[in-house]
């Protein structure tokens, strides 16, 4: 049995807008290993929600469409399937826990009907015993007066909570990959810490995968085994997460770590944004997405499209950057960067 349970092949995903096409991803490739949590990182807009919404098949289509690629998981192919055959997987095989978890709730049900209900669709449990496992769920997810706690709505319950019911609703059939899109991103940092520390320990007791999607490189070193750094609308850094904070590779992967706080040093140390913006994905670039804001940007950059490197010989370590080609000019600042960085600053 192959060591990836999930298995994601040059994605591509666009939607229709009066503008024009907005090729949203381009071409992402990954995998999830058992057991393990791969965090995709990058800044807001860059694709990540898509990506994983279009594996869950939860993008409106129209004005969304997946363009090609594969999705398989276990080898069943995601992809092109219809509500009903991907509600075979959603829910059972797939859970997600989504990024605010007020809207994603409904507000008119109590928390132990909607655990219950998902249940009650893909495991044919009657109402009671749905209710009575709802209960279970909300005490693995260490919430105080579960049975008390079931028979309340959505707006009784604090941000955290909430948070912790969503997550035992993705919990309910078990699922052997959970998805979870910025799930501390509304909470105060205790709150996510303890979210944080939940995932953790549910991981490690239910055996799941864990696809982490974050903009947070704290959270990402806390969390995750492997890393993929994503920009517009494609992976541009893949690897462990010793590779991502120790041996960075791509000029944007540095960005994102040279505009990290820090709790070593001066105080008077700065944080050094990334200048620019992103590119248009009505009309994406010819060559490297990152090249208007690339200090490090060779003439090469702007024509074509760098390919997937293999980083210092590690297979595991790939970089879309053509500073990673044999003939390019090493780049001193790079080694610099790297040098110092912790995961614990």
């Amino acid at each position: 049995m192959s060591d990836h349970i999930l298995e994601v092949e040059n994605l591509s995903v666009e939607f229709s807008t009066y503008g024009g096409n907005v090729k949203a991803v381009r071409g992402v490739s990954f995998n999830v290993n058992r057991g393990q949590t791969l965090a995709i990182v990058g800044e807001s807009g860059c694709g990540k929600s898509v990506t994983v919404q279009a594996i869950m098949g939860i993008i409106p289509m129209p004005p969304g469409r997946i363009t090609g690629g594969s999705a398989k998981l276990n080898g069943h192919e995601l992809l092109g399937l219809s509500s009903k055959e991907a509600n075979k997987f959603r829910g059972i095989q797939i859970g997600m826990i989504f990024q605010d978890p007020m809207t994603s709730l409904n507000p008119t049900m109590t928390i132990g009907d909607q655990i219950a209900e998902t249940l009650m669709v893909h495991r044919g449990k009657s109402h009671s015993q749905a209710l009575k496992q709802a209960v279970d769920l909300l005490e693995k997810t260490h919430i105080p007066e579960a049975r008390k706690r079931v028979k309340q709505y959505p707006f009784e319950f604090s941000g955290g909570m909430l948070q912790r019911a969503m997550i035992a609703q993705s919990l309910a059939c078990k699922p052997s990959i959970l998805i979870a899109d910025e799930p501390t991103t509304a909470l105060d940092v205790t709150i996510q810490a303890q979210i944080l520390e939940l995932m953790a320990e549910l991981q490690r007791t239910e055996n799941m995968s864990i696809i982490l999607i974050t903009h947070d490189l704290a959270v990402v070193a806390r969390m995750a085994d492997e890393v993929a750094v994503m920009y517009a609308g494609q992976i541009v850094e893949t690897g462990s997460v010793d590779d991502i904070f120790y041996e960075s590779s791509h000029p944007y992967t540095l960005g994102l770590k040279s505009a990290m706080p820090s709790n070593t040093g001066s105080r008077e140390k700065k944080l050094t944004p990334i200048n620019g913006s992103p590119p248009d994905l009505f009309s994406p670039p010819q060559g490297c997405g990152y090249f208007t804001r690339c200090p490090y940007a060779m003439r090469l950059c702007d024509k074509k499209q760098p390919i997937n490197f293999v980083v210092r010989g590690k297979q595991n370590h790939r970089s879309r950057c053509w500073l990673q080609h044999g003939d390019a000019p090493e780049v001193a600042a790079i080694h610099q960067n790297n040098s110092g960085q912790s995961r614990a600053d």
